[in-house]
């Protein structure tokens, strides 16, 4: 044991003082940055190298990260903050942040000591996409499985060091297990399908599919994913809060997720009422040239309104990541697990944020006159980012129909 602790004696360690406020001002100031490379960004299909160590440098990889392997280990709310000002800078790099970023998290939780310590390495550079899938075969070899494939919509996994895919790993007897793998970014091939106006929107989010070809995956590195909605799976706890002793690693993730996607498209929803602002405070009323658009009546009520919205997606948003960490709380002191039913309570407090900020950035967009509708505009940007968050399966019908299964008492998951 002694020489696994030498081997990461070198990690970083937190800046003294590090705080919310403090990562949210630094992601706040890159602001600039951001809006000046979306166009650029969007076209290569991801942020550059230039932002990309500029997250490094600012410690935004590493918020969810256990402190064991080099992280801050800071609340998830502090993430979603985060998450929030890079998307108000450009959402299609925010997406690609944030899914690249948070899978730490994921292996910080499920995970045991021995695998954790291997994949966050003595760097503790961990960043993973993760398609759930199932996707793929996995054909059972000794000691493990050869995975073989493509995995669509890998998001985030140009910045990434590691690759998580979902498959379905053959049970013995039984149905197949639906599981989680964990791949080093060596053993993978990006697919050159994302960025250069192949999608409508959210075109920088890394959203590349991932071909894997025969590649020997350890059982050590697959774990099930019967913690979508339940820690009801775990009744000692998860691997991560029993190392961390920290509950936020209990990481039931369908609500989390849910999350982090409310965090982006708020962020999306701020930049929209920055760029409708601005426009209003220099463009005259049509028609009469001595009025700005935001002495007319109409824009003044429709932008009330629209901040109205987005202040409260935001509060939703933080509101659903507070919630996710008492849930955990709560189940780590054993009054019970986190249910499916607490689940979806986060996911649907997401859920509407998602839907409120959207909705304002469809109002905003709609009343800004054809001229935005300009590929060079950025509002026109922010409306298709919303529109292919609106083609995800987060946004669609049936999980709410899952929940209303769950509340009848008509299923016990989001599957059944």
């Amino acid at each position: 044991m002694a020489s696994v602790i030498r081997r990461f004696d070198s990690l970083p360690q937190p800046e003294p003082g590090l705080t919310e406020a403090v990562l949210v001002e630094r992601a706040a100031a890159l602001r600039p940055r951001l809006r000046e490379q979306q166009a650029e960004a969007d076209r290569r299909g991801h942020y550059g190298e230039e932002l990309h160590e500029a997250f490094r440098r600012a410690g935004f990889y590493r918020i969810l990260q256990p402190r064991l392997f080099g992280g801050y280990e800071l609340a998830p709310r502090t993430f979603v903050r985060v998450v929030m000002e890079i998307s108000r800078g450009h959402p299609g790099s925010g997406w690609c942040f944030a899914l690249a970023a948070s899978h730490g998290f994921f292996v910080a939780a499920h995970f045991p000591e021995s695998v954790q310590r291997e994949l966050f390495g003595p760097t503790g550079e961990f960043r993973s996409p993760q398609v759930a899938g199932p996707c793929g075969t996995m054909t059972p070899v000794e000691g493990g499985y050869l995975v073989d494939g493509v995995f669509p919509f890998a998001s985030g996994v140009p910045v990434c060091t590691h690759f998580m895919g979902g498959s379905l790993a053959p049970t013995p007897g039984g149905p197949p297990r639906h599981v989680a793998f964990v791949l080093e970014r060596k053993d993978i091939e990006v697919l050159p399908d994302w960025g250069e106006g192949r999608f409508m929107g959210m075109q920088a989010s890394g959203s590349n599919s991932v071909r894997v070809t025969r590649k020997f995956v350890p059982e050590r590195h697959v774990v099930d994913l019967d913690m979508l909605t339940s820690s009801e799976f775990a009744p000692r706890g998860t691997h991560g809060y029993r190392l961390h002793g920290n509950p936020m690693y209990t990481a039931v993730l369908l609500g989390w997720f849910n999350t982090e996607f409310a965090g982006i498209l708020t962020g999306a929803a701020w930049a929209a009422l920055d760029e409708f602002e601005a426009s209003a405070r220099t463009k005259s009323v049509f028609g009469n040239p001595a009025l700005k658009r935001m002495q007319d009546p109409f824009v003044q009520n429709l932008f009330g309104n629209c901040k109205a919205m987005v202040e409260s997606a935001q509060a939703l948003t933080l509101a659903a990541a507070d919630l996710y960490l008492e849930q955990a709380q709560r189940a780590a002191a054993a009054e019970r697990p986190v249910t499916t039913q607490d689940t979806f309570e986060v996911w649907g407090l997401a859920q509407q944020a998602c839907r409120l900020a959207g909705d304002a950035v469809t109002a905003l967009f709609h009343a800004s006159g054809a001229s935005t509708g300009r590929s060079d505009q950025p509002l026109q940007r922010y409306f298709r980012d919303i529109e292919m968050y609106r083609l995800h399966i987060q946004s669609q019908p049936n999980l709410p129909t899952a929940r209303g299964k769950v509340e009848f008492g008509l299923a016990n998951g989001i599957f059944d």
